[in-house]
């Protein structure tokens, strides 16, 4: 995507799990483009600072903060040391998720918690307490959240993923009605099968899956990782500005996928 390598400067954005393999190329391109950046996940300061630098990430320019987002206590803490890092938050991306792939039956209740609370839990604390530093600092801020194609077409043996995207899907909705008025925006990004991650693993090991997610592509290749993060750079920009309680589509088709057999 064609932007101003200075199209983010003097954005300070927080990110929670920016670690993870789609994580790490968001960061990246909004770097890239001028950003200032609060990374969070739950590696300890080394393990973050070698999977940043094997990225290409320089450390200097960021502000890496390990916190559980689960908890309410940490996340408070995570919005303040971003805060007196690098100043009032401009954008926060909710964007940290798990899944735990297998038949919706053998789900146990404590993996369905588990789910909902990395998946749901973390977005609805982060987008709070983000939401409430923006309006101390008088910033017109934005909250994004990384949705997926399967809120809407259920992807088989992921059952408890497909509902916390939903879920995360109206919760962003909820943000975005409720804060219109007070300047604060909210819109999600919502990729596809990206070529990273456990899709890419379960890609290249497991028949079956493959079988299924080329069937679910129309566009007829693997999502590229570069693809999702130009989402979050157009969604972060200035570009986007009159944008709220949207879904940005970026799936090369699989939410067009009838989910017949493969």
């Amino acid at each position: 995507m064609v932007f101003r390598n200075d199209a983010l400067a003097g954005r300070h954005i927080v990110i929670s799990g920016g670690c993870g393999a789609i994580g790490l190329g968001i960061v990246k391109k909004l770097m890239a483009h001028g950003a200032s950046i609060t990374v969070n996940d739950i590696l300890t300061d080394q393990q973050a600072a070698d999977r940043l630098s094997e990225n290409g990430i320089d450390l200097s320019r960021i502000n890496y903060v390990k916190a559980d987002l689960t908890d309410t206590d940490e996340t408070d803490m995570l919005v303040k040391t971003a805060r007196e890092r690098f100043g009032p938050i401009h954008v926060a991306l909710c964007h940290i998720g798990m899944v735990i792939p297998k038949p919706l039956l053998e789900y146990r209740a404590d993996e369905w918690d588990e789910t909902m609370a990395v998946n749901v839990r973390t977005a609805f604390l982060l987008g709070s307490v983000a939401s409430r530093s923006m309006l101390e600092d008088g910033i017109k801020g934005h909250l994004i959240f990384t949705t997926s194609w399967v809120a809407d077409v259920p992807w088989p043996e992921i059952g408890p993923y497909n509902a916390s995207k939903a879920a995360m899907k109206q919760l962003m909705r909820s943000f975005a009605r409720e804060l219109a008025d007070k300047g604060i925006r909210a819109n999600a990004v919502a990729p596809g099968i990206v070529s990273v991650g456990l899709a890419k693993q379960q890609w290249d090991t497991d028949p079956t899956y493959r079988a299924r997610a080329q069937k679910a592509i129309p566009l007829g290749v693997m999502q590229p990782l570069d693809s999702v993060a130009d989402a979050f750079l157009f969604l972060c920009s200035a570009a986007a500005d009159y944008m709220t309680g949207t879904v940005l589509l970026v799936d090369g088709g699989c939410s067009l996928y009838p989910m017949d057999d493969a």
